[in-house]
């Protein structure tokens, strides 16, 4: 059973080309365990970051006796402190991620990706947790390193159906005040919703210093807008019905959608994110190692 629930997250020929890619924070990160992360805080161990003056309680040995016969002053070695990150992966479980069939349906899309990038969290000793969410917080799988994580999640998602509203703002605002400390944040959602609201929640996010990712799962119709012919088109979570000749619609929902992504990329970059837009008709393969490439190359910038 177990391993017939893995199977649908976690692809072995995805896994062959992303489980080795090392994920590194984008900035100082602040952990409970020792790991291979910077952190802002000093310490005593790994990598020599200067001096500070000695006070008294302080332990002789990490005095710095070659400065103090130098400058007849007492000064203690610091080093940076290595630690391991925490990343929640937040799901949008709402009705509107229900559209698409098979592995192109952008709730099992998300699932994949999340999953996935859990599973190369967890593999490199850091911590992952699972919060799905649609207008509130439905479920919450608590941070572990533990390789079991990946089973409690997959079975999680497999409890899942996705329904009601969306509301990411009071969601994110909820996850934020849970977490208090220099984090990652993932986001898999559409992300269809009040981009102001959404704006203030990543604001306080980032206020606490954590890294946001925003992975705008989308499917190619809703991209592309390539109907033919008499469509009657329904709402996921609201109760309208439209019969329409795709073509009447087509200019006018593509303007939109391009201002409203255009919006959201705005929300991202005046707010220091990464906003990471996913068509769920590509491999999953592709845009996770599209995505793990351009990480390797901003962490490289730095």
């Amino acid at each position: 059973m177990t391993k017939t629930i893995l199977s649908r997250y976690l692809d072995p020929e995805v896994l062959s080309h992303v489980a080795d890619r090392h994920i590194e924070p984008q900035g100082l990160v602040v952990g409970n365990l020792a790991g291979a992360h910077k952190s802002p805080m000093s310490g005593f161990a790994v990598e020599f970051a200067g001096h500070r003056e000695y006070v008294p309680g302080d332990d002789p040995k990490h005095v710095d006796w070659r400065v103090y016969f130098t400058r007849d002053k007492l000064f203690v070695k610091q080093y940076e402190l290595e630690t391991n990150f925490v990343c929640h992966l937040l799901l949008d479980i709402s009705a509107s991620m229900r559209y698409g069939e098979g592995r192109h349906q952008k709730m099992l899309y998300a699932a994949q990706m999340a999953t996935t990038l859990g599973y190369s969290i967890v593999r490199q000793s850091d911590k992952v947790s699972l919060v799905s969410f649609n207008d509130r917080v439905v479920g919450v799988v608590p941070a572990s390193n533990s390789m079991a994580q990946v089973v409690r999640m997959t079975h999680h998602l497999d409890e899942i159906e996705p329904a009601d509203k969306t509301n990411i703002a009071d969601c994110l605002n909820e996850v934020a005040g849970r977490i208090g400390r220099r984090e990652i944040i993932f986001v898999f959602s559409d992300f269809f919703g009040d981009l102001d609201q959404l704006e203030q929640a990543v604001q306080r996010l980032r206020y606490n210093k954590h890294e946001v990712v925003l992975f705008q799962i989308l499917h190619h119709d809703e991209l592309a807008f390539d109907f033919d012919g008499m469509i009657k088109f329904m709402g996921l979570e609201v109760p309208d019905e439209l019969l329409a000749q795709p073509e009447d619609l087509r200019r006018g929902y593509l303007t939109a959608l391009n201002r409203f992504n255009e919006q959201f990329q705005d929300i991202a970059q005046r707010n220091g994110c990464e906003r990471v837009l996913c068509d769920t008709s590509r491999d999953l393969r592709d845009v996770l190692i599209d995505y793990l490439n351009l990480r390797s190359q901003l962490n490289r910038g730095r």
